[in-house]
């Protein structure tokens, strides 16, 4: 069947889709852009492959003509619901993954929050416990100052027993307990003086532990708000997971029974393929005896030529179109079923409209419209170069403007490129048969 280069975009996303595993495969040939000159060495073989990868990738594409456009938006549909569910999976986990990490986050930080806040505490602790002990050390200096005023000031004491006292040994026991009084004077200041350093110390333990405490709860806020968020993504990952998968199946169901439509469209293909060839056989039949009976008239004991084999015609067919050729004659891979299946003829990548001209004379044989062919005409050209010759058309954009049984001329317009059919693109499927038998076109040209 046809498959050129569609000119339409209607079916790019499945061939896209089709021929990405051909991109893959085709990934590990390195396309180097090395020295260009000359065809030999490594540059060489590059071109070789490069060659060869290009034709992989037109044909993919082109075997989508084998395939009805339900069977191929069917499964356009499942590559795309497989491809989102991956992508949708790999969310979700990721999603899960940035969630654990979240969660362990939390309870980190949970952690740090309950240290901070001990530290606080303990700050605040040694905070009121500088502050009753600078209390306790102003009560002590306030009653030394009392004490003083009411016995008078210990330096001014010191003196006037120097003054007055006779005894020296009484002076000196006097100047003795005088000397205590301001010691202990001295020390309740030295230490009211350390406590109120300390004091200042704690202060700012405080603050800091404050502010410790306020970064924290900041922090731990931040990443719960990150954490609630990332479970309502999971969730609604998830939730798109299921979907997917149940879209997955849907599209899987509906690939399948578009596939299974297909196959009985080919089983009929088959049947109608081995109806015309055997109209065509019958009529190479009597052809071949009529050429026969031409001899035996003429004197000639010879055999009629050829055998029904394979033949090089040296040229015998015009070309129905002038336009280059997409898709050649053999056999393929179905890129849908991953059947082996025989492109019985060559496809020309001609607009739709281009004029077909008959590539000998002949005669109509049929003209009609099959689902997968689209509008055909059957031409019987007679019996050449020992076998009954005969040429089809196939996706027409209308019926034939020849009928069965009307004559034609080589170089004669009998229908249009069009892109009727099982086919992605205007193009023309050009078929040669011998004997019935479709075989490579480009023998006969």
């Amino acid at each position: 069947m046809v498959r050129p280069l569609p000119r339409a975009a209607r079916t790019r996303s499945a061939a896209l889709l089709l021929t990405g595993s051909l991109l893959l495969a085709c990934a590990s040939a390195p396309f180097a852009a090395a020295d260009d000159q000359g065809g030999s060495g490594a540059t060489g073989d590059l071109k070789v492959k490069k060659h060869k990868v290009e034709k992989r990738l037109k044909g993919a594409h082109a075997d989508l003509d084998d395939s009805s456009a339900q069977l191929r938006t069917a499964t356009a549909a499942l590559l795309s619901a497989r491809s989102q569910l991956s992508a949708a999976r790999s969310h979700l986990a990721d999603t899960r993954g940035q969630l654990a990490a979240a969660t362990s986050l939390d309870t980190e930080m949970q952690g740090r929050l309950v240290v901070a806040q001990a530290r606080l505490r303990r700050a605040r602790t040694d905070l009121d416990t500088g502050r009753r002990k600078i209390a306790d050390e102003q009560r002590t200096l306030g009653q030394i100052v009392v004490q003083n005023y009411q016995s008078g000031d210990p330096s001014l004491m010191g003196l006037s027993m120097v003054l007055t006292t006779q005894d020296p040994t009484e002076l000196t026991g006097q100047l003795n307990s005088v000397q205590n009084v301001m010691d202990k004077e001295s020390v309740v200041l030295d230490h009211l003086e350390a406590a109120r350093a300390l004091l200042v110390t704690q202060e700012h333990e405080v603050r800091q532990a404050k502010v410790q405490v306020a970064t924290q709860r900041k922090a731990a806020a931040a990443n719960l708000v990150r954490k609630q968020g990332l479970e309502s993504e999971a969730e609604s990952a998830a939730s798109s997971v299921e979907d997917l998968v149940s879209a997955r199946a849907d599209a899987r169901q509906a690939a399948e029974t578009a596939k299974q439509a297909d196959l009985a469209q080919l089983a009929n293909l088959q049947t109608e393929r081995d109806r015309i060839a055997q109209v065509l056989k019958r009529r190479a039949d009597e052809a071949r005896a009529r050429a026969a009976a031409a001899a035996a008239a003429a004197g000639s004991s010879g055999p009629v030529l050829g055998d029904g084999g394979p033949v090089h015609s040296n040229g015998f067919l015009n070309y129905p179109v002038q336009a280059p050729v997409t898709s050649p004659f053999g056999w393929r891979i179905h890129p849908i079923y991953g059947y082996r299946s025989l492109h019985d003829g060559v496809d020309f990548g001609a607009a739709c409209g281009t004029p077909i001209r008959a590539a000998a004379d002949g005669t109509v044989v049929e003209k009609y419209f099959q689902t997968a062919w689209g509008n055909r005409v059957v031409i019987d050209h007679g019996f050449h170069h020992g076998v009954g010759l005969a040429t089809i058309s196939n996706h027409m954009v209308t019926p034939a403007i020849v009928d069965p049984g009307q004559h034609v001329k080589r170089g004669q317009v009998v229908g249009y490129v069009g892109t009727t059919g099982w086919s992605t693109g205007c193009h023309l499927h050009f078929t040669v048969l011998q004997n019935g038998t479709a075989v490579d076109p480009m023998n006969w040209f």
